[in-house]
């Protein structure tokens, strides 16, 4: 009888190994391997780490040609000494995964299209959506600019190899948390992974993303002159980035507004378009920067502040280091995911960025021969299409196979086969500055080894996507602001809708150069500044994008404090930073005070209001 009670407690715990080794469905989400997961020797216990923690050690990694040294500061600020650039760019890539491994593996994960290989179904709209969109694309054109700069690569290479050895040297009770809670493991860094950051970067700061769907549905719901009405056009800012009045060049590019825009661009018609974006960037991004020079700060010099307002991330989308070298001494805040600092300061210069909010992204109507999506029309003929296979893993799931068809003005994003998202009928193509080939990885390099306003100036001439505003200031006692990004001249309101896909009239007709693009440096008024505003007034030659994507207030509010501080101390500028003060509310008390009867307001009601 001694047999039964045997295999009563082999299957028993058999049956126990099975299901603390499975992920258990619960609800529409999955549990992590439980056995894994809490085990005492593996699982997220191992997480925990002392409040005290010391980070003092000596440490042999292979791949760094020199001795080196790392301090971490009271705040856990890294704080980089190394001999070369390239020892100093594998300890920021072994640095950003130590403290930031899942953050980095996450979010390029989200870039390429590669989330259900994470969490399964639940993330095959996201994955599908950036791969029709073109960020593997994008990032592939871009991986081939960054690897042909023997600087760039290099420090790619180097960044690449550090996080590299993290990984190597990480046992798996080490595993970030997320790991563990996800079930999965990561996989080795490539230099493809940081073209991906950096392309993800792109989308977020794309100005007026996916707007000339919904705006072409209004349009067509209401008529053009009515749309106008409800949507009016604001000439200028109440306070550009460049001030009113500024005299530009005449423009090297004369931009043609196609013959039959009138009856074709602008009029009503009842198509309705049902292609909808399952991700949408924040459009309360933004970011706030000036300097000011020492003619109006207390000590003489120039004081620069950069205010990013980019996603509260958990972590931080930034972190924060000090990077010395025997060619350069540079503070700030980098990325993890990319090697050099974003946003600081040298031992020279220091700059900034806030977004510059252009629209670089538009869609184009495909008139298509058949579903095949073999050919399409365009310019009087059939022209064939191109193709592109995305293969989408799935976790615990059959791959999904997208096949985008390539237009000479980019991916057909929305088609027939793209059903959850699009269901008129109709196919859009994407054309974004972001699938050309950039190196935005060189701005930053450059800008970490800058001494002047000439070397700002290089640095920045050939950023590209997504379009930023370049604040400056040196110890030269420079400041200096310019609008950089690869912005398309555009005649009056292109792509404020879709556009017709069937000709050339419609396509880009340049790029405006870099050297027309708004800038200051040195002004009378002793400070520069921006805040997400139009950066130029109307007189400006080429068209900015529809006027209601540019902030108002934030800029006016800066530029009016400036203007009336003098012997202005850091103090000064961080109080400036933290305060919110609301134009918007001052501008409207007096119409609201207006049509108030005061004689039926409490004491109360009245100090509230007179305050």
């Amino acid at each position: 009888m001694r047999i039964v009670p045997l295999i009563i407690s082999a299957t028993a715990t058999t049956a126990l190994i099975f299901v603390l080794n499975t992920q258990l469905t619960v609800g529409t989400g999955k549990t992590p391997r439980l056995g894994y997961f809490l085990s005492p020797q593996q699982g997220f216990w191992q997480n925990a780490e002392p409040a005290d923690v010391s980070f003092d050690k000596n440490i042999s990694i292979a791949g760094i040609k020199a001795n080196a040294d790392v301090y971490f500061d009271d705040r856990l600020v890294p704080h980089i000494y190394a001999n070369s650039d390239t020892d100093a760019y594998f300890i920021q890539g072994y640095l950003h995964a130590k403290f930031r491994l899942w953050q980095m593996e996450f979010q390029t994960s989200v870039a390429a299209g590669r989330l259900s290989e994470i969490i399964g179904e639940g993330g095959l709209k996201t994955d599908q959506y950036f791969r029709r969109l073109g960020m593997v694309y994008g990032a592939e054109q871009s991986l081939k600019a960054l690897e042909a700069n023997p600087e760039t690569k290099a420090a790619t290479d180097a960044y690449t190899n550090g996080v590299n050895a993290y990984i190597g040297s990480i046992k798996e009770n080490e595993l970030p948390f997320e790991f563990k809670l996800l079930d999965y493991k990561p996989e080795l860094w490539s230099n493809l992974k940081t073209a991906l950051f950096l392309k993800f970067m792109s989308f977020d700061l794309t100005g007026q993303g996916d707007d000339d769907l919904w705006m072409t549905n209004t349009r067509n719901y209401l008529g053009y002159d009515t749309f106008k009405k409800l949507f009016p056009e604001r000439a200028d800012s109440l306070d550009p980035i460049i001030p009113k009045g500024t005299t530009f060049d005449k423009p090297s590019i004369t931009v043609k507004t196609p013959a039959h825009a009138d009856s074709v661009y602008f009029h009503k018609n009842d198509q309705a378009i049902t292609a909808t974006p399952p991700i949408i960037p924040n459009k309360n991004n933004g970011s706030n920067n000036w300097a000011v020079s020492g003619a109006k700060t207390k000590s003489g010099k120039p004081i620069l502040c950069s205010d990013p307002h980019l996603g509260l991330n958990l972590p931080s989308l930034w972190y924060e280091m000090q990077i010395t070298t025997p060619t350069h001494n540079t503070y700030g805040a980098s990325f993890p995911g990319a090697p050099a600092i974003i946003i600081g300061f040298t031992d020279s210069i220091a700059w900034g960025v806030t977004n510059a909010g252009r629209d670089v992204k538009d869609f184009y109507d495909i008139k298509f021969k058949d579903t095949t999506m073999q050919e399409y029309w365009f310019n009087n003929e059939w022209k064939r299409s191109e193709f592109r296979t995305e293969t989408i893993r799935i976790k615990n799931k059959p791959d999904d196979v997208e096949t985008i068809a390539m237009t000479v003005f980019g991916p057909v994003m929305y088609d027939q086969h793209y059903k959850s998202r699009n269901e008129d009928g109709k196919y859009y193509a994407v054309r974004w500055t972001a699938h050309d080939a950039s190196n935005e990885l060189f701005t930053f390099y450059k800008l970490n080894h800058a001494k002047n306003y000439s070397d700002y100036v290089n640095a920045i001439s050939t950023f590209q996507c997504p379009g930023q505003n370049f604040v400056f200031a040196s110890v030269s006692g420079d400041i200096a602001i310019r609008q950089q990004g690869k912005f398309v001249a555009k005649w009056k309101h292109q792509g404020d809708f879709v556009q017709p896909g069937t000709d050339s009239s419609y396509m880009w007709q340049g790029f405006i150069p870099a050297n027309e693009n708004p800038h200051m440096e040195n002004p009378l008024r002793s400070f520069v500044s921006s805040a997400n505003q139009m950066a130029v007034d109307s007189t400006y030659p080429y068209y900015l994008g529809r006027s209601g994507n540019f902030p108002v207030y934030r800029g006016f509010l800066i530029n009016r404090k400036l203007a009336s501080m003098d012997n202005i101390t850091p103090e000064d500028m961080e109080r400036m930073q933290t305060d919110n003060y609301n134009v918007l509310a001052e501008f409207t008390r007096p119409f609201l005070l207006k049509y108030l009867d005061e004689t039926k307001l409490t004491r109360e009601e009245k100090n509230t209001w007179t305050c």
